[in-house]
């Protein structure tokens, strides 16, 4: 196939996409990211779909941390930690982040798919196992692809199936159970306590990527872990600093000093990727003092989270059950999907439909998140438009 071939072949197949609903069009915001947004064409709408929990993004007090570390640390750092990338406010986070989630050391990314793609090939080899869950993170699945130690996938939350495969891989010399705190498709919350259960009894460490939990699940905000109130039966915490903890970018990974220290000496995206930006470590700093003190934004988003699940069932949509800020309005068809999403945003409300490859073939969704930066205003405009969307699509009667 020559050149001009194949450009033609990613042409049908993309045009084939946009024929079956499946194709991912990107629309610009001209506003910061905040529960109700600015578009290219002057319309406002509200934003239903940011991983924005906490509605930190647009906080006064972090664009202010963000603008003073700028005149203090400077724009960017061009160069890897190793070499001369370190400043005072990289270590200065890690230790936060490590207080905060009750690990004993932290290592920075510039994303968490980072820190999941530095960390299996790191610690593991071909006499170890790794036994992942079927609906983990692509990073954790792309980050194993790395990785030469044994690969054992476990139907979803199924603790029966994952000792079945623990019992598999039990002449392995490590094994690694890995699994999201929180699955992002879905809202569903792992079975933590379990897990851990059977960690102990086949004596396998336990890591688990919190993107979509640190910050506002469990009392003090701190993830699964506390949520399950398992914080100390964690061996590894993988998680981001761009979803509920500002909204940013930048990733980590926490745990023993022993594991910590060890990624720091061979994890390649640590290695060879440049640091951190300074006025993101500096801001995220500033977000984990926040959650000191401002417990009422956890309560908001749970609260939140309880009222829209409450009306769109009176309303009859099929969600996915759960108590978590995801909340999947299921709709199976593909082009469905992204013609419900077309029409709320022409009722004022942005959210995105979701298909196959992101979901299994016939699970086409909208994946609504809600945030603290909601009022009930805003909810009750969206839950509005999804009755009126809905009845005209036939979704609901």
């Amino acid at each position: 196939m020559n050149k001009q071939a194949f450009l033609q072949f990613l042409d049908q197949e993309t045009n084939t996409l946009k024929e079956t609903g499946l194709f991912k069009a990107e629309r610009v915001i001209t506003s910061p990211q905040q529960a109700v947004i600015k578009l290219q064409d002057g319309s406002s709408v509200i934003n239903l779909c940011a991983n924005n929990y906490l509605g930190l993004a647009d906080h006064p007090a972090l664009v202010q941390a963000a603008k003073q570390s700028l005149d203090e640390y400077g724009y960017g750092m061009s160069s890897v930690r190793f070499i001369c990338g370190t400043q005072s406010i990289h270590k200065q986070l890690e230790a936060k982040i490590s207080h905060f989630l009750n690990m004993e050391d932290t290592i920075l990314y510039s994303s968490c798919f980072d820190a999941n793609g530095g960390l299996f090939e790191t610690l593991l080899g071909e006499n170890d196992a790794i036994i992942s869950d079927a609906l983990n993170h692509a990073s954790i699945i792309d980050g194993i692809r790395l990785c030469k130690a044994k690969r054992f996938r476990y139907n979803n939350n199924d603790m029966h199936d994952l000792e079945n495969k623990l019992k598999e891989a039990n002449d392995s010399r490590v094994k690694l159970i890995a699994t999201d705190g929180v699955f992002s498709m879905d809202g569903i919350i792992a079975n933590l306590p379990a897990i851990c259960d059977l960690a102990d009894q086949y004596n396998a460490l336990v890591m688990v990527d919190d993107s979509h939990a640190v910050g506002f699940m469990g009392e003090h905000g701190r993830g699964t872990p506390e949520y399950h109130h398992v914080m100390k039966r964690i061996d590894i915490i993988t998680g981001t600093l761009g979803k509920a903890l500002g909204g940013a970018s930048g990733g980590y990974t926490s745990s023993r000093k022993e594991i910590i220290e060890w990624l720091r000496q061979r994890s390649r995206p640590y290695l060879f990727s440049n640091t951190l930006a300074p006025t993101i470590a500096a801001t995220s700093v500033k977000v984990l003092e926040l959650l000191e003190t401002n417990q009422p934004l956890i309560q908001k988003v749970h609260d939140n989270s309880a009222y829209f699940r409450n009306e769109m069932e009176k309303l009859g949509f099929h969600l996915v059950q759960g108590e978590h800020p995801i909340i999947p309005v299921m709709l199976g068809d593909a082009k469905l999907a992204t013609v419900m999403a077309d029409k709320m945003l022409e009722e004022g409300v942005y959210v995105i439909g979701f298909c196959y490859p992101v979901v299994p073939q016939g699970k086409a969704r909208i994946r609504t998140q809600m945030s603290a930066g909601h009022e009930k205003e805003h909810l009750d405009k969206a839950i509005h438009a999804f009755e009126k969307v809905g009845r005209e699509l036939g979704v609901i009667k």
